[in-house]
């Protein structure tokens, strides 16, 4: 990352402000951004000799060492961005236009319920099909969700975003799609929000081609998790997460894994904790992928299962990273693992590095998109015939919401449901009383045991299995 691309903090003025005055500030608090950025990395410089001979200079932070200024400006733009705002603001020249937030003095910690002025912007800007889904986490103490929840809610609506949103006294899970300039403007109030300073930063934020069109409404809400372990937060932590590996770190760690594994030697295990469906059209090579339902069935699928991963391991790895945040802790906290370790960011952030990586297959997203792509690898089958298969519908029967795959073929000859009892219930149901209850158990998910038990064996490892 070069120094003029540190991330925007607390000062940024929000797009959209209009006037001159506000072009200058703008333009102002950039060039104070950059300076700050350069002295921030300056002040992390070692002197450092190469073995051959001749001076180097490399640079140390967060007891890191990097030995490339691409990896220093990575580290401090994704990590230090309130330490570079707060420098900036002591080399802005006096009377700059601040963001609302400032203005009103909030501190750290407390939330500030202003909305970006969007009076400069065309409404066909914030409105516009051609857009993005973001997705992102952040676990810090909330101690208002339900103010928190009200400004979110008018936040999105003012930006015309869709999406879902969950917030707890433990964070903040969203999932939104609008316009590239309203997510954008959507990511620089986030950052800009004193109640996530120094713990939010742009590159927790993973970013998709969509759109608001992916989702069918804005749902915005409180909850006691804001990722459904099923345990309670104070009982199982955030805190007490596994490892984090970049995406780099990770990839080496799989790399290694795979070699060993196929010499029979690995004490490893590569452990996918999304559920069935999502694993089906997309894994990683070698992994071990529960045949769940639900997230909060992986604290049970664990108890199950603490034989296979005693002495272990783990490397974990989810969507985008903060269902390892709790799963890692529920590992860690039952004692048989060597040590477990997560993917940072996820699939999502893997696979912006390495497209054609040890991940094979389609990123299940849950939106009416379903999946994305990074390859052209198809790992999973219709239900019906057996071809090549990975774009999931829903199950056409009314009271049944499973997912299933079913090619064109199959779909025209109206084998739409997602097993036999559904495809002959479906009549039954459509021509039945209006308003009945919605399920989403039926056949399919009756005769697979809600928490599978694992044999123990080499085989046990490295199936994948779709």
């Amino acid at each position: 990352m070069a120094p003029g691309e540190a991330q925007p903090g607390a000062g940024a003025v929000p797009r959209g402000s209009a006037g001159p005055q506000a072009a200058a500030a703008r333009k102002q608090r950039a060039s104070a951004r950059r300076k700050a950025f350069s002295l921030f990395v300056k002040a992390k410089e070692v002197p450092a000799a190469y073995p051959s001979g001749g001076a180097a200079v490399w640079w140390r932070c967060c007891r890191q060492t990097f030995r490339e200024r691409r990896g220093i400006h990575r580290h401090v733009g994704t990590q230090h961005g309130g330490d570079v705002e707060q420098q900036a603001t002591g080399l802005e020249p006096a009377g700059r236009v601040v963001s609302a937030e400032r203005a009103g003095g909030q501190s750290c910690g407390e939330l500030c319920e202003a909305l970006p002025d969007t009076s400069g912007l065309r409404s066909e800007e914030l409105t516009s099909k051609v857009g993005e889904v973001l997705l992102y986490y952040c676990y810090c103490e909330v101690k208002d969700p339900e103010k928190l929840c009200a400004w979110q809610k008018a936040l999105c609506q003012h930006l015309h975003l869709t999406g879902k949103v969950r917030i707890a006294s433990e964070g903040i899970n969203g999932t939104v799609g609008g316009s590239k300039v309203a997510t954008n403007l959507y990511i620089e109030v986030m950052l800009a929000q004193p109640l996530f300073k120094d713990i939010l930063c742009r590159d927790d934020f993973k970013s998709s081609a969509g759109g608001a069109h992916c989702f069918p409404d804005l749902r915005v809400g409180v909850f006691k998790e804001i990722v459904p372990l099923g345990i309670d937060p104070k009982e199982v932590s955030y805190k007490e997460t596994g490892i984090h590996l970049t995406p780099q770190e990770f990839h080496r760690e799989v790399e290694h894994y795979l070699s060993q594994s196929s010499q029979g030697q690995s004490d490893t295990i590569l452990l996918d904790c999304r559920n069935f469906y999502e694993s089906k059209i997309g894994h990683f090579q070698g992994c071990l992928a529960p045949d769940i339902r639900k997230f909060s069935y992986f604290p049970s699928y664990v108890d199950e299962n603490l034989k296979l991963f005693k002495n272990k391991r783990v490397l974990m790895y989810c969507t985008g990273g903060i269902r390892c945040e709790r799963g890692s802790a529920y590992l860690r906290s039952k004692a048989v693992c060597k040590e477990v370790y997560q993917l940072k960011g996820g699939i999502h952030k893997y696979l912006e590095e390495f497209p054609d990586g040890f991940y094979r297959g389609k990123l299940f997203v849950f939106d009416d998109r379903y999946a994305i792509c990074s390859n052209e690898d198809v790992i999973s089958a219709c239900r019906y015939c057996g071809t090549r298969w990975d774009q999931y519908k829903l199950c056409s029967s009314q009271h049944c919401r499973q997912l299933v795959l079913t090619c064109l073929s199959c779909r025209k000859k109206g084998l739409t449901a997602c097993c036999p009892v559904c495809q002959e219930k479906e009549l039954q149901v459509t021509s039945g009383a209006p308003g009945q209850a919605l399920k989403e158990e039926c056949e399919c998910t009756q005769r697979r045991p809600r928490v599978p038990i694992e044999h123990i064996s080499q085989g046990t490892q490295g199936t994948g299995q779709d």
